[in-house]
C-alpha cells in the first residue's frame, strides 16, 4: 500500500517540482515498469518460479492500463496528492462494485447506506466551491479509477499475474509514446522528473504490483480489501509532510464519506461470505 500511495507521491511531486510534463511522465513511468517487470518475470523463469518464458496480457488491458497512467499524471498537474489518490480510490471502487451489481451480485440494506454515502463523498469532494479541487483534474482522476478498475477487474483471478502485467505493461508502451509525440510542443524533461518517473514505473508500479499479488493469496478477502482503504490516507499523509500540501476540510469530510461507505460495502460482503 506504501508503494501505491507513492505513486501518487512521486507523480505530483514530479509535475509541481520539476519541470518534466505530463506525457513524458506517463511514457517513461510505462517503459520503466514494462522493463522492470520484462527483468522479474525472466529471473522468475531462470530460478524456476514461472512454468515457461511466454510474456502474457491483452490488448484491451493494456489500453485501459494506459488510459489510467495518462490519465492519473494529467490529473495530478492540478490536485494535490491525498486528493487524487481519494478520487481514484473511490472511482476504482465505485466501478467494481457497479460492475458486481450488473453481473447479478445484491446489496443488503448497510451496504446500499454504504454505497450511498460513499459516492456522496466523491460528490462532495469534486463539487464546485472556494475549496473544491480543480473540475478538470478531478474528471480526468475519476476517468483513471474506473479504467483502473476495468483493468482490475479484467485481471481478477489471473494464474501468473506478474507475467500478465509484464505484457499488459510492454503493450502500454506505445500509447504512451503516441500520447508523447502528439504533445511534443509541451514537452520538458529534467533528470529529476525523469527519475520519479522511472521509480514510480519501475519500482513502486511494476514491483508494487508483483509483491501486491503475491501476498493476495495469504491474505482473507476482508483484510486484502480493508487494507486498500490506507491508500488515500497515506498519500495525504505523505503529501502534507513532503510536499506541503494543505489539509481542507472538505477533503476530511469526503474522506470519512468514501472510506467509511466503502468499508461498510466491502466488510458487509465478506462477512456474508
Amino acid at each position: 500500500m506504501i508503494a501505491f500511495a507513492s505513486n501518487s507521491l512521486l507523480c505530483r511531486a514530479a509535475l509541481k517540482q520539476t519541470t518534466v510534463d505530463a506525457a513524458t511522465f506517463t511514457f517513461v513511468r510505462i517503459f520503466s515498469g514494462a522493463a522492470a517487470l520484462w527483468l522479474i518475470v525472466k529471473m522468475r523463469h531462470a530460478s524456476g518460479l514461472a512454468e515457461n518464458r511466454r510474456i502474457h496480457g491483452s490488448w484491451l488491458s493494456a489500453i485501459a492500463l494506459f488510459a489510467y497512467a495518462a490519465a492519473f499524471s494529467f490529473a495530478y498537474v492540478d490536485l494535490s496528492a491525498g486528493t487524487g489518490a481519494l478520487l481514484l480510490f473511490g472511482a476504482v471502487q465505485a466501478t467494481m462494485i457497479l460492475w458486481g451489481l450488473h453481473k447479478g451480485e445484491r446489496l443488503d440494506l448497510i451496504q446500499i447506506v454504504g454505497f450511498i454515502v460513499a459516492m456522496t463523498g466523491l460528490i462532495v469532494l469534486a463539487s464546485p466551491g472556494l475549496s473544491a479541487p480543480p473540475l478538470t483534474g478531478s474528471i480526468l482522476m475519476l476517468g483513471a479509477g474506473v479504467a483502473w478498475g476495468i483493468y482490475s477487474l479484467r485481471g481478477k483471478g489471473e494464474a501468473n499475474p506478474a507475467s500478465v502485467t509484464a505484457g499488459n505493461f510492454a503493450r502500454a508502451v506505445p500509447f504512451a509514446a503516441a500520447v508523447s509525440i502528439i504533445f511534443v510542443p509541451w514537452f520538458h524533461v529534467d533528470l529529476a522528473g525523469v527519475s520519479y518517473a522511472i521509480i514510480s514505473g519501475a519500482i513502486t508500479s511494476g514491483l508494487g504490483y508483483v509483491i501486491w499479488y503475491s501476498a493476495l493469496p495469504d491474505l482473507k478477502a476482508a483484510s486484502a480489501a480493508t487494507v486498500q482503504l490506507s491508500v488515500p490516507v497515506l498519500a495525504a499523509t505523505g503529501g502534507i509532510l513532503l510536499l506541503g500540501e494543505p489539509l481542507t476540510l472538505r477533503y476530511l469530510l469526503a474522506s470519512i464519506a468514501i472510506l467509511g461507505g466503502i468499508a461498510l460495502v466491502v466488510l458487509e460482503k465478506n462477512r456474508a461470505l
